[in-house]
């Protein structure tokens, strides 16, 4: 893992190497004007995905998932329809069981609007409990 972008701060565009884009939609706003919290969690979602599912080059083991198991959301600036966000999403630590990303919503201007941490575990299909992560999954995920 890149020591630089692991201690670089959420809200720094340039410590992600993966981004996924996704725009806002007329019923992700609340009855303030802006986009609703709620959203939020399904922006960061979209990255995770794109992060974990890639087609070309899946992470995820045969036989195992990932499950999140915590997620934090910090607010930082509000955000309107209609507009774009792009998500960044990094490593932001890996443990024996369980790994945690980082990631950043940023507006078209730039401006980080949110970040959040997610904490995930690989858990095995069939004992739906947390497996060890594999050293090729740890390898793919210091890499990226």
């Amino acid at each position: 893992m890149d020591a630089a972008a692991e201690k670089a701060p959420l809200t720094d565009p340039d410590s992600f190497r993966h981004w996924t884009d996704e725009k806002f939609r007329f019923s992700d706003t609340d009855m303030v004007g802006h986009v609703n919290n709620a959203v939020y969690a399904t922006l960061l979602e979209s990255g995770r995905v794109s992060f974990l599912y890639d087609s070309k080059h899946p992470l995820r083991p045969p036989g195992h998932d990932f499950v999140i198991v915590r997620l934090v959301i910090d607010f930082r600036a509000e955000a309107h329809y209609p507009g774009r966000v792009r998500i960044g999403t990094r490593l932001a630590a890996l443990g024996g069981r369980s790994f945690t990303l980082g990631q950043g919503v940023f507006g078209e201007d730039g401006t980080c609007i949110a970040t959040g941490e997610s904490v995930l575990v690989l858990i095995d299909h069939e004992s739906r409990r947390a497996a060890p992560l594999p050293a090729p999954l740890r390898e793919r995920l210091m890499a990226l």
